[in-house]
């Protein structure tokens, strides 16, 4: 299935808290999204892979995605290596995306940082004609995205590029609340507090929102970094 935005990010509930807004935004628009996570959150401190499957579900069903699905490395070991780069160009070149979206470029988690390198170097070689991978029987072909984001996570990162998620906000955070084991729900009584689980959390998601949100003049907001420069063919369109 070929598909207009496609984001690889390494945990279940990655996508949803960096960077669902937009995909809610260009979904009600028409385009097509999708979300492959790079593992199953399977070291969280709360729930089980298993839970996170569940959950990563529910969450493919409140943003309308048109695909889901998971590259099941190990959460925590995998690396920036050869095997998991061909497993990335794999899904890339599969689904054609026009525009990816990642983890932040250094982060708290670090698996984080180093997610977004291995896509960033696999969406590149994903456009190389000698590396060749297959999908079933047939030879892919290549397909290099024309722009990777990295959304903007626990760490600060001045974004290059903000949009407006206002209108898209309440079922942002629905799609985040899905992931039950994860984030505060006063019903979920496994004892263990994290450090994203409690009700505080939910709270510098918004604040941070509002602060983008506010840079553009808008009620919410999501930020994004890009390693390349981004150039526009319209000056009055800024905001």
């Amino acid at each position: 299935m070929k598909l207009d935005l496609l984001v690889l990010a390494v945990h279940p509930d990655d996508a949803e808290l960096g960077c669902s807004g937009t995909l809610l935004k260009y979904i009600a628009q028409g385009k097509k999204a999708g979300i492959i996570d790079l593992t199953r959150g399977e070291l969280g401190t709360r729930g089980t892979a298993e839970t996170r499957d569940k959950e990563a579900a529910d969450a493919a069903a409140i943003l309308g995605l048109s695909m889901r699905g998971n590259l099941a490395m190990r959460d925590g070991f995998f690396r920036n290596d050869e095997a998991h780069q061909l497993q990335v160009i794999h899904a890339i070149r599969k689904h054609q995306p026009e525009i990816v979206f990642t983890n932040a470029p250094a982060d708290r988690h670090p698996d984080h940082g180093r997610a977004s390198d291995l896509v960033n170097d696999a969406a590149f070689l994903a456009g190389l004609r000698k590396i060749v991978t297959h999908d079933a029987e047939e030879v892919q072909e290549p397909w290099r995205p024309k722009l990777v984001l990295e959304f903007i996570q626990d760490q600060y990162h001045q974004p290059d590029i903000i949009l407006d998620v206002t209108a898209q906000w309440d079922n942002k955070l629905k799609s985040i609340l899905a992931y039950k084991t994860q984030f505060f729900n006063p019903d979920y009584d496994e004892p263990d507090a994290t450090y994203i689980s409690s009700p505080a959390f939910l709270r510098i998601v918004e604040g941070r929102a509002r602060e983008f949100g506010k840079s553009i003049g808008a009620e919410y907001g999501e930020g994004f970094v890009s390693r390349k420069l981004l150039g526009v063919t319209d000056l009055f369109s800024l905001l």
